[in-house]
């Protein structure tokens, strides 16, 4: 299983907003006035344009310098962002009752930059429920349906078998979400926990959609070819 971190497990309540806002500063010397549109986008691409929109030249050179001030920043606010945001409902219970099952893994599928997606779910104590080694992150491609692949080709490369699309479920809480499991050929859960409303979902290529993670593991079972299987 493929899961997405913000709005599908966790809500970070501003605080992830204003981290951005203070490492874009401290990099570029100006305040943010325009950022990109965020939702269910990787976060190199996020700087990059949030860079452009503010009148910068979005180099190699400085989107890698802001993508080390937002990590630090997280690093440095975990303890708020802890007391702030939140696990949203049914993530936790949903992520220790598949830990338990041995025909799932679970690892992480997000627009986050690596380090930050650690913080985030350390912060949260969720890590320890997901295969971190085998996730795919916003600073491994800009394209969210190639992280995918990345995704399938690391636990393969982790667990010496492959992860067929057949096999393969992503789960997350907006359109971009959805459309890159479509992309890649993957079944995806749809969950309304975002700001994106259910049928949004659907119509974006949902296989199924729930309104939240409460009771999701009961309806994950083993299929008969191995892997799991989203019984609706």
């Amino acid at each position: 299983m493929l899961w997405d971190i913000d709005h599908t497990l966790i809500e970070t309540r501003g605080v992830g907003g204003d981290i951005f806002k203070r490492a874009f500063q401290e990099v570029t010397g100006k305040g943010l006035t325009r950022r990109a549109d965020i939702s269910g986008r990787t976060e190199l691409d996020i700087m990059r344009e949030s860079l452009a929109v503010n009148g910068m030249e979005p180099t190699n050179e400085l989107v890698a310098r802001l993508a080390d001030a937002l990590v630090d920043g997280y690093e440095a606010r975990r303890d708020e962002l802890g007391q702030v945001g939140r696990v949203l409902p049914g993530a936790r219970e949903t992520l220790a009752e598949l830990a338990d099952e041995e025909t799932v893994l679970q690892t992480v599928l997000t627009g986050n930059l690596r380090s930050v997606a650690r913080i985030k779910l350390e912060v949260f104590g969720l890590d320890g429920f997901l295969d971190l080694a085998a996730g795919a992150y916003g600073d491994d491609a800009s394209d969210r349906a190639q992280l995918v692949s990345i995704a399938q080709e690391r636990a393969s490369d982790r667990f010496g078998s492959t992860f067929t699309n057949d096999q393969t479920l992503l789960v997350g809480d907006t359109p971009n979400d959805i459309r890159a499991g479509v992309a890649a050929g993957v079944r995806v859960l749809g969950v309304g926990t975002g700001k994106t409303p259910s049928a949004d979902l659907l119509n974006a290529g949902a296989s199924a959609v729930v309104d939240s993670l409460v009771g999701v593991s009961a309806r994950v079972r083993r299929r008969p070819t191995g892997g799991t299987g989203w019984l609706a």
